[in-house]
């Protein structure tokens, strides 16, 4: 199942928890024997890979009970585990967990970060 999101930026999505907003990778359209592959066969195989464009603030961690000062407001900030993935990774993760979306006639997967096998990291692209 395809979504298809209209909107104007990129940047105004906002990924929850430990979810990765995926680019596909190109697919190669020839095999290293030289046969030519119909379109879809790339698509169905069950390992993917691509660039992380966006990642989510990771797993939540509970705030610690502090029952013993009733004064404090009732507030608590929520703390995240970060994830492992950054923007600019190239990502090989499993395609039966994630979600296909097409945004501005380009495809993306949003990928639960358990379904994350391996990443590939540009020290040289990262700060």
């Amino acid at each position: 199942m395809l979504l298809r999101i209209d909107g104007q930026d990129l940047d105004r999505f906002i990924l929850v928890g430990d979810r990765v907003l995926i680019k596909p990778k190109t697919p190669d359209h020839k095999t290293k024997g030289g046969l030519y592959l119909p379109p879809g066969v790339q698509e169905k195989q069950k390992i993917q890979s691509g660039y992380v464009i966006k990642a989510g603030p990771g797993y939540p961690i509970p705030a610690p009970i502090e029952s013993d000062e009733p004064w404090k407001d009732s507030r608590e900030d929520v703390k995240y585990f970060p994830l492992q993935a950054n923007e600019g990774d190239l990502a090989v993760f499993l395609q039966d967990n994630a979600f296909e979306i097409e945004f501005e006639k380009e495809k993306y997967y949003i990928v639960p970060h358990s379904s994350i096998l391996m990443l590939v990291r540009d020290e040289e692209i990262q700060p």
